[in-house]
């Protein structure tokens, strides 16, 4: 139980899968002395649990509702609706120790949705106006010309729909479950979006500086690269927001997938 409790799964997969082969079913039924048992374990918080290693509160009510999930899959039917000596069901015991975690996901969720949403409408702003702004003169016949227009386009559509995501985000309910798997995915896909956005920008200013300055590679080269500085420090900082929450959301089951659900 204390390996539920401080979040060790490693433990008690061991554990659980050892109970099963000897056939004793006795993890899953016990019992603390205010008639806690293991899932209402699931349900608590202590601060020395690993889940504060996890950055970014979203990520940390994730991993608990994983957690929760996980070992509610592993219990009899029976063990999800049992009650403490305080009278607290494992559902409504998790729901009480997680408010504050879920207040703090729910903000840190709202401040990340607020500040890509601003770069998103400021690139939405840009290749709008790029689009009736043609560079050039005489080369629009060019294949830079029609390389222009597609990725500006591209990047158009791309930031509108990572707006408009992270709008959802921002007017969401904010349920338990929805940090389970629907924010997460939807910031995934907002920040994905954004990304390709910024990605098919710069290859609009590419194409628009070498149409202008003629293909002269020798000034259009370091104007992209300066161009690009402050866009590689912006995704340096968030790509990694990214890259947890798709391991968070997509990745590999806490437990061992070959341990059994009771029924």
């Amino acid at each position: 139980m204390l390996a539920v409790l401080h979040r060790h799964e490693k433990i008690f997969s061991i554990l659980y899968s050892r109970d099963m082969m000897m056939k004793y079913n006795s993890l899953t039924c016990l019992l603390d002395v205010n008639k806690n048992n293991i899932l209402h374990m699931a349900g608590m918080m202590e601060h020395s649990t690993r889940v504060n290693q996890i950055p970014g509160a979203a990520l940390q009510m994730q991993r608990e509702l994983q957690w929760f999930k996980e070992v509610e899959r592993l219990v009899h039917h029976k063990q999800k609706e049992s009650t403490n000596e305080n009278g607290f069901t494992p559902r409504q015991l998790f729901t009480k120790n997680h408010e504050n975690m879920m207040k703090e996901g729910e903000k840190w969720m709202k401040d990340t949705a607020t500040s890509c949403m601003v770069v998103g409408i400021l690139i939405v702003t840009i290749m709008f106006q790029v689009a009736f702004t043609l560079p050039g003169d005489n080369n629009r016949d060019s294949g830079l010309f029609r390389v222009f227009m597609i990725f500006d386009a591209l990047s158009f559509f791309l930031s509108s729909t990572s707006v408009l995501i992270f709008l959802g985000i921002l007017t969401s309910r904010y349920t338990e479950d929805d940090f389970l798997k629907n924010l997460p995915r939807q910031m995934i896909i907002g920040l994905f979006t954004l990304f390709c956005s910024i990605a098919t920008m710069m290859i609009t200013f590419a194409s628009a500086l070498l149409i202008i300055l003629n293909e002269q590679l020798r000034i259009s080269i370091p104007l992209i690269c300066l161009g690009g500085v402050p866009i590689f420090f912006f995704l340096w900082i968030q790509f990694p927001i990214l890259k947890d929450m798709i391991i968070s959301t997509y990745g590999p089951s806490i437990f061992d997938r070959k341990m059994k659900p009771k029924l």
